[in-house]
């Protein structure tokens, strides 16, 4: 079924109209609230940072409290309010939305919540379509704190089906939700098993790399594994991406920086993150590749398995030995002197195999959960953007509409 026949037996020929959002309800800021204010135990409170980092698309249980006292000088939302964050540091995440789906909640300022009667779930899923984000774009202001006013929000257009018969139009919208939860539970799902699976994996790699000193031979890493760094590059040298085979990875600290002309390794390696954040990051590669100075390239030698110990430096946390300070960087001479314990040759292939296939199910991209979380968020992407794609109206009303958009 196409995407135009689908949207129209759902709306079984009902009039869907695209209204600007300040003639569907009201933008209410919020006020006075700061993370100092948290208390153990109170009001119920969110602040606009948690938007972002605590909670999802909605929610019915505030994490925070503050005293009752502070509460009753502040602006809250109640049940069905949509909660926004007006500011953020990327044009993607501002305005992120928050159903809120339980009781009185005292809000903090740089958050609006919306007031309306429609279905505030169905609001949020529409917050995150591309149809939303391409009119959000354009009234983005800010340079280091990107922001978007209550003023602007009123201006853009939302699709409300049936307008005119209100008990209709919450039917639909609550169909529309009704599918888009099924997508989002699965996810979760698959989520909460992938969590599952990697502590399980951390579990069994603890238990599979673990020796008493008695029971292996303790060296340094210097003495099973050859380590230098990568060599300079220009950045005009490294493309984004390359098109034929005469074009190598490009490796520096966080993993591959894009594609060059020439090689400085060929074979079975592991490469160390050595400067920035993500210093101490391991990872392996098999090929013709190049690594920047920004990279320590690691061989293995006569007697260990390569993927023993790539699973071994994952779980030693190479950062912990990391430089402190404002651009965080790892020594190969440090690095060389660290002692592990080193079983058999026999021992290391077994524990890698085992430790190969969680870590394939856990972290593949290309194969195990990751890619089927991959996949079924790109699902749920599509048929949002699909059940939010309604027609327009004819292009007189369309301009009509527009109009009265840029008097809000």
């Amino acid at each position: 079924m196409s995407g135009v026949e689908f949207l129209d037996k759902l709306l079984d020929g009902v009039e869907v109209e695209w209204t600007p959002l300040g003639k569907v309800g009201e933008f209410i800021r919020g006020n006075g609230l700061q993370k100092k204010d948290f208390v153990k135990a109170g009001f119920p409170a969110i602040h606009y940072g948690q938007i972002y980092t605590r909670y999802g698309l909605y929610a019915d249980e505030a994490f925070t409290f503050i005293d009752e006292s502070l509460a009753n000088k502040l602006r809250k939302a109640r049940k069905n309010d949509l909660l926004l964050a007006t500011t953020s540091e990327n044009d993607e995440d501002v305005v992120k939305p928050l159903a809120w789906l339980g009781d009185e909640v005292a809000i903090s300022g740089d958050m609006m919540l919306f007031r309306h009667k429609q279905k505030v779930k169905y609001l949020a899923y529409f917050f995150q379509t591309e149809n939303f984000q391409r009119q959000k774009q354009k009234y983005i202001t800010g340079a280091k704190v990107r922001r978007v006013s209550g003023g602007d929000l009123s201006k853009i257009l939302v699709p409300i089906p049936c307008p005119n018969n209100p008990k209709k139009s919450l039917e639909i919208q609550a169909e529309i939700v009704r599918i888009l939860d099924t997508f989002t539970q699965l996810t979760a799902k698959l989520t909460a098993e992938l969590t599952a699976r990697k502590k399980q994996y951390n579990y069994y790699r603890d238990q599979l790399l673990s020796f008493e000193e008695s029971d292996v031979e303790w060296k340094t890493l210097g003495e099973i594994l050859s380590m230098r760094a990568g060599q300079h590059i220009s950045a005009s040298k490294i493309m984004r991406c390359a098109g034929d085979d005469n074009f190598y990875p490009c490796f520096g600290g966080n993993g591959v920086r894009g594609y060059v002309k020439e090689n400085s390794h060929d074979g079975e390696y592991l490469l160390i993150g050595r400067q920035g954040a993500l210093c101490g990051n391991v990872q392996r590669f098999k090929g013709q590749f190049y690594a920047t100075e920004h990279a320590v390239v690691v061989s293995v030698h006569k007697d260990i398995n390569v993927d023993w110990a790539f699973h071994m430096l994952r779980r030693m946390n190479l950062n912990q030995y990391a430089s402190k300070s404002a651009q965080p960087g790892l020594a190969v001479g440090k690095l060389e002197c660290l002692k592990i314990p080193v079983p058999s040759l026999f021992e290391q292939t077994r524990i890698a195999a085992i430790l190969d296939k969680f870590d394939t199910l856990t972290n593949s991209i290309a194969e195990g959960l990751p890619r089927e979380i991959e996949l079924r968020q790109k699902q749920y992407e599509y048929y949002r953007d699909l059940l939010f794609s309604f027609p327009k109206q004819k292009e007189d009303v369309a301009v009509e509409h527009q109009e009265v958009a840029n008097e809000w």
